[in-house]
């Protein structure tokens, strides 16, 4: 094709939307298996009736499905869960150890302040012959020959 002839005319085609009515009603699965039985019934006037039975066939078996979610993931959450848990009272419990060792502290250094004033003041209290004891001024001992005169 050279540049001077011209092109044939282009047609152009719109296509139409093809609509599809929704079913009427839900497809159900049906499960293969033998037709429905077909029963004849003799009436009384001698006429015979003949007809599909009315028993229903029984219900399929229940399809196993999988869970959404494996159990091994719902086990490794609940033990995280469970780990979180612990955690938490761990730190609990170890607060109450710090808090219960301060106090235990605080009481032995209480009874040792105690105690030590009222060594305190048994050693350095005022003399006197209150316990009934003797008193002996050592400056007016006299020591002769390694024996003591008091």
């Amino acid at each position: 094709m050279t540049h001077l002839e011209r092109p044939a005319a282009v047609e152009l085609h719109h296509p139409e939307p093809i609509t599809v009515d929704p079913p009427a009603a839900p497809l159900m699965p049906v499960q293969p298996g033998p037709p429905p039985a077909v029963q004849s019934i003799v009436l009384p006037d001698g006429r015979v009736v003949t007809g599909y039975s009315l028993n229903r066939p029984p219900a399929p078996a229940p399809v196993a499905t999988r869970p959404a979610v494996s159990r091994t993931a719902v086990n490794i959450a609940l033990g995280g869960i469970g780990f979180g848990a612990v955690c938490g009272g761990l730190v609990l419990l170890t607060s109450f150890i710090a808090a219960l060792t301060a106090f235990i502290t605080q009481l032995i250094t209480l009874a040792a302040v105690i105690f030590g004033g009222w060594i305190a003041v048994q050693i350095f209290g005022a003399t006197g012959h209150r316990n009934g004891g003797t008193t002996v001024n050592i400056r007016r001992a006299v020591i002769k020959r390694s024996h003591f005169h008091g």
